[in-house]
């Protein structure tokens, strides 16, 4: 049975508290117990802090901090479907960005996300890639903190 909405739930059903501690609780209209949450989420809010209800993913930008990284991969990187694998990548982690041959045959872009993602894509960059490549080196330069992402989705530019 769900309990009366127009008072405080731990009420017993004569309108008395079920314990000594919830005497305060008495007459108080669910809605202003309602009011006080929500002053408490907007005031959690502005800490910079973020509160989730059971079983709700977060998004990308809760709880881990945005940042963007340029990125430039030497070695065998092009004709081996290193951008495909690249973007595929990506997109698992959540990540944001885009990924292009040079003319001096490498590859290069930009991934942004939350920085444990990132991290994971940079090791992957790093150490993996596409399973016929062979990466030399991996430079890793202009990261930076972003309030917002830039991108909606991985790109392959061509």
């Amino acid at each position: 049975m769900l309990p009366d909405l127009g008072v405080c739930p731990s009420l017993a059903e004569d309108g008395a508290p079920r314990c000594a501690l919830e005497s305060s609780c008495r007459r108080i209209p669910v809605s202003a117990h309602l009011a006080r949450v929500g002053l408490l989420i907007a005031f959690l809010s502005t800490l910079g802090c973020f509160v989730r209800a059971p079983g709700v993913g977060m998004n990308m930008a809760e709880g881990d901090t945005l940042i963007s990284v340029d990125y430039e991969i030497f070695g065998k990187v092009q004709g081996v479907f290193f951008r495909k694998y690249t973007q595929a990548e990506g997109k698992k982690l959540g990540l944001v960005g885009w990924v292009q041959n040079t003319d001096q045959g490498t590859v290069q872009g930009q991934l942004q996300g939350p920085i444990s993602q990132v991290r994971h894509m940079q090791e992957w960059l790093e150490t993996r890639g596409s399973p016929k490549s062979h990466i030399d080196r991996a430079n890793f330069r202009n990261e930076k903190v972003i309030v917002k992402l830039d991108y909606s989705d991985f790109q392959i530019v061509k």
